[in-house]
């Protein structure tokens, strides 16, 4: 066999093999920017838009959130904690009808700081703890930001006037809260599930446990603000 043929045998299989790897890894980019679009939902369409259409832009960058926030596992709330971030949140919705922007204000601030109680990067790092709820709560975080940037407007947030504004961003914000803490309460009654379970064969259980647990159910019932009871809206 010549030389020549050798040379050209060699170029057709380096041909064969480079768009076999080019095949492949366009499959496996496509097949990731699938799961991230599934996992992320709006988040997806969020930073595909913030780079302008590069998907392959927004998938470096959600891929990124999901290496250094993945592995987060958040912590369930003492039901005293629990307690008392319901009673705040029951307080900023009656706030609201009277006072919009405090009312929104506080959302932010109580929405930081039960995300921090979870585990999650305290609320003074802002885009930080953004970033990592974004990766565990993709489809109810965007109400956090709402009312972030409603609470710290610097030009980018709604017109102080707004109030149909901040009523939309409160309501949308009360899912991400309604998120955190219900998967904690999950959290915290599988705890107490086990406890009854030990007190039974120990026969210690009580009826008080089960009052609590009851009555703090309760506490999650949905709520709507409707326009007609914001005042000047």
């Amino acid at each position: 066999m010549s030389t020549g043929v050798i040379i050209v045998l060699i170029v057709i299989v380096v041909a064969v093999v480079a768009a076999v790897i080019a095949r492949l890894v366009m499959a496996r980019g496509a097949g990731g920017g699938q799961s991230l679009k599934r996992r992320f939902g709006p988040e997806y369409d969020r930073a595909l838009a913030r780079h302008d259409g590069d998907s392959q832009a927004a998938e470096r960058e959600l891929e990124e959130r999901v290496q250094r926030h993945g592995s987060l596992r958040p912590q369930p709330l003492e039901p005293a904690a629990l307690d008392r971030y319901t009673v705040r949140w029951t307080a900023i919705q009656e706030q609201f009808v009277d006072s919009p922007r405090d009312a929104v204000v506080e959302a932010d601030r109580l929405l930081g700081e039960v995300a921090g109680a979870r585990g999650f990067p305290a609320g003074d790092r802002y885009e930080e703890q953004l970033s990592a709820l974004s990766v565990h709560h993709a489809h109810h975080v965007n109400g956090y930001r709402r009312v972030h940037l409603a609470a710290h407007p610097n030009g980018a947030g709604p017109d102080r006037g707004d109030t149909e504004e901040l009523r939309e961003s409160l309501v949308e914000a009360r899912a991400l809260f309604e998120a955190l803490t219900t998967s904690s309460t999950t959290s915290a009654r599988g705890d107490r599930a086990q406890l009854r379970k030990a007190d039974r064969d120990g026969g210690e259980e009580t009826a008080e446990t089960t009052r609590t647990d009851s009555s703090r159910g309760r506490s999650h019932a949905p709520w709507a603000l409707n326009r007609r009871h914001v005042k000047g809206s």
